[in-house]
């Protein structure tokens, strides 16, 4: 946005069906839908929001998890001084996915990311597999940081943006964000941009 400080394009990377759709529209919309479809697209939403003074416009890509997406990767999250990588707390193989993508973003783009790990549905807590130390204990050793989030309860998340923002600002600001601020939204937009043929279904019913 032209009338904003600062503009950060951000990327949300993981398997499919761990909630990245979710996760975005309820930072957004603050909305939820237990019958989420699956992202076929990526595509991106905006949001401007005020930290101490500064206005700051996030351009949050969100896109396919489905493995037979997964090249297309490197075209989204080029360029992004933000990455949220998502897995499901109740499943392993979504973890071990969200390693490839935290390996393939360092390659990259190296350390210059602000890079956050992020383990959903801890609504689910009674199901879980992946424990929080060994979450922490990884994000800690890729020089990340881990948040829990549950998009279904709206827990963790406007946190979750808020403080990525102030990591993308300290990047590029000698000054520092302080944890208090307060924010405001101004304007939200959204665009989606398909990524499957057009003869191929372009919804899957899937869990949320």
């Amino acid at each position: 946005m032209a009338d904003a400080d600062k503009s950060f394009k951000v990327v949300l990377l993981g398997e499919g069906c761990v909630g990245k759709t979710s996760i975005v529209l309820r930072y957004i919309q603050n909305t939820f839908n237990d019958k989420h479809l699956m992202t076929q697209h990526a595509g991106f939403f905006q949001k401007n929001i005020n930290i101490n003074g500064k206005r700051v416009c996030l351009t949050i890509w969100d896109t396919a998890g489905q493995e037979r997406f997964h090249a297309l990767g490197p075209i989204y999250y080029r360029g992004s001084q933000g990455a949220l990588v998502v897995y499901d707390i109740t499943d392993n193989d979504s973890f071990i996915k969200a390693k490839n993508w935290i390996k393939e973003l360092k390659t990259m783009l190296g350390n210059d990311i602000s890079l956050c790990i992020i383990g959903n549905k801890c609504d689910l807590e009674k199901t879980r597999v992946i424990t929080l130390a060994e979450a922490e204990a990884y994000a800690k050793s890729v020089g990340a940081i881990h948040y829990s989030t549950s998009a279904k309860l709206n827990k963790g998340i406007e946190d979750l943006f808020l403080d990525l923002t102030r990591r993308m600002l300290s990047n590029v600001s000698t000054s520092t964000i302080p944890s208090s601020s307060n924010t405001a939204q101004t304007t939200n937009r959204s665009e989606r941009i398909p990524i499957v043929p057009d003869n191929e279904p372009t919804t899957k019913p899937v869990c949320c």
